[in-house]
């Protein structure tokens, strides 16, 4: 099995910074992508950035565009989501997500196999 451990999620006030990290562990596992989705209280599931694993194209969701860089470190299984001037309405769970087959789509959580258990991220106003 294949165990997805997120840090660095904390309080930040508006304006701020973070930096999310990953690291996968676990059976050897070829990672076709990596990913990080949100969730805040009351609504779903929201895409925020995914990495191709071997060429390294990067997604984002319109809300992080400009603000969040995903990026990775293929030595050490991790994936990383820097977030630049950060938002009240960025406050939510971030999880980080990895799938072993490819697919067309990267926003969609039901591509990705594997799950973390979340940090949180607060940021005040």
């Amino acid at each position: 099995q294949v165990q997805l451990v997120e840090s660095g999620g904390g309080l930040v006030q508006a304006g701020g910074s973070l930096r999310l990290s990953c690291a996968a562990s676990g059976r050897t596992f070829s990672s076709n992508a990596m990913g990080w989705f949100r969730q805040a209280p009351g609504k779903e599931r929201e895409f925020v950035a995914a990495i191709n694993w071997s060429r390294g194209n990067t997604y984002y969701g319109d809300s992080v565009k400009g603000r969040f860089t995903i990026s990775r470190d293929s030595a050490k299984n991790s994936v990383y989501l820097q977030m630049n001037s950060l938002k009240p309405e960025d406050t939510a769970i971030y999880y980080c997500a990895a799938r072993s087959r490819g697919s067309i789509w990267y926003h969609l959580p039901t591509v990705y196999d594997y799950w973390g258990q979340g940090t949180q991220v607060t940021v005040s106003s």
